[in-house]
């Protein structure tokens, strides 16, 4: 099994347990070589309430950083949008991806902005 198989059968897997809702929406991270996506899902409605990504013009700087800086940058980003939308408490889903590196990184940043998992 290949490791991008072996991450989507573990993605579908948390998938069975981790459902957003209208109280509680889910925020799915997505972590590619070069970039990271954050979104709030409201999985009952089936409608994104906030993004933030790397890719965003607002958070690419002039100043180089590390990834694990932009996923820290993408994880204040989402909090503040997914506060502006009216939600303070997220499921946090990880799509099968080790709670490490950035993926930790953009996970501290939006508890440092006032998201609660």
């Amino acid at each position: 099994m290949t490791r991008v198989a072996s991450r989507k059968r573990r993605h579908t897997s948390i998938r069975l347990t981790v459902e957003g809702d209208a109280t509680r929406p889910r925020l799915a991270v997505f972590r590619s070589l070069n970039h990271i996506y954050a979104q709030v899902i409201d999985d009952s409605r089936g409608v994104t309430l906030a993004a933030a990504s790397t890719l965003d013009a607002a958070l690419k700087g002039a100043a180089k950083r590390t990834k694990v800086e932009e996923a820290a940058a993408v994880g204040s980003a989402i909090a503040e949008r997914a506060k502006a939308a009216g939600v303070a408490k997220v499921v946090f889903d990880r799509a099968g991806f080790k709670y490490h590196g950035r993926l930790k990184a953009l996970a501290d940043a939006a508890r440092a902005a006032g998201l609660e998992f």
